[in-house]
């Protein structure tokens, strides 16, 4: 083929995007990077992070071979695990669920029916007592839990100062706290320890009665 051949046809690949200098592929730095980074000796267990034709992955090095799962299938399975009820005796008991079966799933991990029925069968087996006393006593001590929370976002709240944004111009304005940390110690804290030992001591009372 002639010279000026070779270029009317150079010319037309050209335009069609088609020649060789247009369609050849180059390696820049990030993707050297990303090579090195898959290539790289894995030991069992390790966990990391690739981008993979624009989907993140984590991958897992197991023995042998390695998982690979989009990234938000993690979340995926963390919110399948958070709707599930792990504890139901029956695989598939039910198809929907309601506000009785989502109270007893954040108790017992398991649909209303289910714990009517496991309820019952203690009730037989005579042991729904202590399970009763049991359950008492865990939802106090949660409450109590919850308490002692409060009172340490009740002493970041009145001791610390707060400033906020005021109006529309963005003018800041600050709120002085209402108490010094050793108000709030000798104050809410001592009361609050007070209270908790004499709920404690009723909760002890409460189960060596029963």
């Amino acid at each position: 083929m002639s010279k000026k051949l070779q270029n009317i046809k150079a010319v037309k690949q050209m335009l069609a995007g088609t020649h060789k200098f247009q369609t050849k592929k180059t390696i820049g730095f990030s993707d050297a990077k990303q090579k090195a980074k898959k290539n790289e000796k894995r030991n069992v267990g390790d966990i990391w992070e690739e981008e993979i034709n624009g989907t993140i992955y984590t991958i897992e090095q197991q023995n042998g071979f390695r998982v690979k799962k989009p990234k938000n299938s993690i979340i995926s399975e963390v919110r399948q695990y958070l709707n599930s009820y792990p504890n139901c005796q029956k695989k598939c008991c039910k198809t929907s669920y309601n506000h009785l079966d989502k109270k007893m799933q954040k108790i017992h991990g398991m649909c209303y029916d289910c714990v009517i029925e496991m309820e019952h069968e203690l009730k037989k087996q005579g042991k729904y007592e202590e399970y009763e006393r049991k359950k008492i006593t865990e939802n106090a001590l949660a409450w109590l839990k919850r308490a002692e929370q409060d009172v340490k976002h009740l002493k970041q709240v009145y001791t610390e100062d707060y400033t906020t944004v005021a109006g529309a111009d963005g003018q800041l304005e600050t709120w002085k706290a209402k108490m010094t940390p050793d108000e709030f110690e000798n104050k809410v804290e001592k009361e609050f320890e007070q209270f908790k030992i004499k709920f404690l001591e009723n909760l002890n009372k409460k189960e060596i009665n029963d």
